[in-house]
């Protein structure tokens, strides 16, 4: 039997599959479907210092090999999530991430220091795709300048594991990593959400109540595989990676491609059980190819 385990900046999972925030609710929402404690960790909801009632409906959409979504980080807060969610889910034995967003930097180092204090949380989500209001609504995480000062901040009030979770919808994503990696990330995720809008052609109006929405599904995943590969060449902290993972074989060539591990977005709404599912064929992958460890594979792409 291969071994699984794999260390992702000093946080060790018993496997390199996880799940994706936004999808998997906090856990609980699949233990009628999966143990949730097989995974290598969970990523749970989005969580801000305020209470958010999210985006006005509708808000999400199908579209070709894809879904678009703008729920706009709907949760009761992080006071909340500490006094009420935490406990109910700290018994899995997993490890449970939970995803930072905000719309100011102090935001986020508030955020940041209750979550801290939770012995059961062993590392932080840093998700810098959100809007900086101060910079008139562009996102954290698409300039250097920016991008550079949350993680800073963060860095400075968090000791546990920060994972930076980066947004694909930039000139060059591999400086921004970089950047990020110099303040102090220990892992980055990627990719987060592609920039998208559908339009309803009878009413000549947008799907969505926001007009533009975040594209995932199988229809990024190419987009994703190279934005990988890039980061993996361009700095020396662990990924992990997503964006239209669906089965065992795209979670491999994600791992090929130079992902220490990876997360499972929208394929978890159409099969509660697709993560355990991965998770096998990556076993029955690797024993096939008599590959000892999940380790060997990473960044393992023959290229020409």
């Amino acid at each position: 039997m291969a071994d699984l385990k794999i260390d992702i900046g000093g946080l060790l999972l018993k496997n390199p599959v996880m799940t994706a925030s936004g999808t998997f609710g906090y856990g609980p929402e699949f233990d009628d479907f999966i143990n949730v404690s097989d995974l290598g960790g969970i990523v749970v909801k989005g969580t801000t210092l305020e209470h958010r009632e999210g985006n006005k409906y509708p808000r999400m959409a199908e579209t070709p090999a894809g879904m678009l979504n703008s729920v706009g980080l709907q949760n009761k807060g992080v006071d909340y999530f500490a006094k009420h969610i935490y406990p109910a889910i700290s018994h899995y034995d997993t490890h449970i991430l939970v995803n930072v967003s905000g719309s100011r930097v102090e935001d986020y180092v508030k955020v940041c220091e209750v979550l801290n204090e939770l012995e059961g949380i062993p590392g932080i989500e840093l998700n810098i795709s959100c809007p900086n209001v101060k910079e008139g609504g562009m996102a954290f995480g698409t300039s250097c300048p920016s991008a550079r000062e949350v993680t800073k901040a963060v860095r400075a009030v968090y000791h546990k594991h920060l994972m930076v979770k980066l947004s694909p919808n930039v000139t060059s994503i591999a400086e921004i990593a970089k950047v990020v990696e110099d303040e102090g990330a220990d892992s980055l995720s990627l990719i987060n959400t592609l920039l998208g809008i559908a339009i309803n052609a009878e009413t000549r109006r947008p799907v969505l109540s926001t007009i533009t929405g975040g594209l995932s599904g199988p229809a990024i995943k190419p987009i994703a595989l190279r934005m990988v590969w890039q980061v993996a060449n361009a700095v020396k902290i662990p990924i992990v990676g997503m964006g239209g993972i669906m089965n065992a074989t795209d979670a491999i060539e994600f791992i090929l491609a130079g992902a220490s591990a990876i997360q499972v977005g929208t394929a978890n709404f159409l099969d509660p059980t697709v993560t355990i599912k991965i998770l096998r064929g990556i076993e029955e992958y690797l024993d096939r190819h008599n590959v000892a460890t999940v380790k060997e594979l990473v960044g393992a792409m023959e290229c020409c």
